[in-house]
């Protein structure tokens, strides 16, 4: 009998900075979510394709699940948590190795009661002392009938494999529903914008606070290269020098390097233009969310 493809969606939940976006990337082979040290980096929900000889996984990258604070942006990425938990197949809770929190806990209530939930405790390669793992772990195993538990180290692609085999085992049957080649269902607009956000939170993330997005205003794009124009968005005039740095350094850089990755995305040569406005209060409006994008 010949083996039955298996198809379904993997959603990836954990409070901020827990590594979810690397795991995800990590998992899929390729960068479709943004990474950096600021807790919160990811705003959306994002798809994730792996396409392999008897599975599809459709890795639902989510934002972290926000508790300490309000406001529309963070009810917002709040919500796209719940609903990526109410529509697919398997869950993964993300935590770190040796660090269980109260975001930790306040998770567990949204994470089904019944099915496919797998326990994945990133980082492992931190913890010097493998003998405390264990208490660790069956620490929180006890607060919840997860399905399995699996250590890895997303940077590190330690135990990935082993993972993929646990969420594959609990995939149902069913024909694949992107292409073979497929990364993500995502336009290459918006992960360019991504791409840009992140050298941004990468390079000034300490000193910029959340109020700060990217809107591509122009894509042209031939066989021979790409001409873009990215508009960074921000909500206060003070946050423009910031942005700028000394001389115009920072902007420089963060250009220079969100081109190079836009690059790599593409293909082909790349001419981004990159400018800066003032739009008060954007993150704090369901409209203005819905207008940029955030859904």
């Amino acid at each position: 009998m010949s083996t039955p493809f298996r198809c379904g969606f993997v959603a990836i939940v954990g409070r901020p900075n827990v590594g979810k976006s690397t795991l995800a990337n990590a998992l899929i082979g390729s960068k479709i979510s943004i990474v950096s040290r600021k807790a919160q980096t990811t705003r959306h929900r994002i798809h994730g394709i792996l396409t392999r000889e008897h599975e599809q996984f459709v890795f639902v990258d989510t934002p972290g699940f926000q508790t300490r604070h309000g406001g529309a942006m963070n009810r917002m990425m709040n919500r796209v948590v719940t609903q990526a938990l109410a529509d697919v197949d398997v869950v993964l809770h993300v935590v770190e190795a040796g660090k269980w929190s109260a975001g930790d806990e306040q998770l567990l209530p949204l994470l089904p009661k019944t099915g496919n939930t797998i326990l994945v405790v990133n980082k492992v390669d931190a913890i010097k002392d493998k003998n405390a793992m264990f208490p660790f772990v069956s620490k929180i195993m006890a607060l919840h009938p997860y399905s399995a538990v699996v250590p890895v180290s997303a940077a590190r692609d330690i135990q990935l494999d082993n993972l993929l085999a646990e969420i594959a085992s609990r995939l149902p049957e069913g024909e694949p529903m992107f292409e073979a080649d497929s990364l993500t269902d995502r336009p290459v607009r918006f992960i360019a914008a991504e791409l840009l956000r992140e050298k941004i939170f990468r390079l000034v993330g300490d000193e910029l606070p959340y109020g700060c997005t990217v809107v591509i205003e122009q894509w042209e794009e031939t066989e021979a290269g790409a001409r873009v124009a990215a508009c960074i968005l921000i909500e206060r005039e003070g946050h423009r020098p910031i942005l700028l740095g000394a001389g115009g350094g920072h902007m420089k850089r963060i250009a220079s390097e969100a081109r190079q990755d836009m690059q790599e995305l593409l293909g082909k040569p790349v001419h981004l233009e990159v400018y800066i406005k003032v739009r008060k209060g954007w993150s704090d409006r369901e409209g203005s969310l819905r207008e940029l994008g955030y859904d």
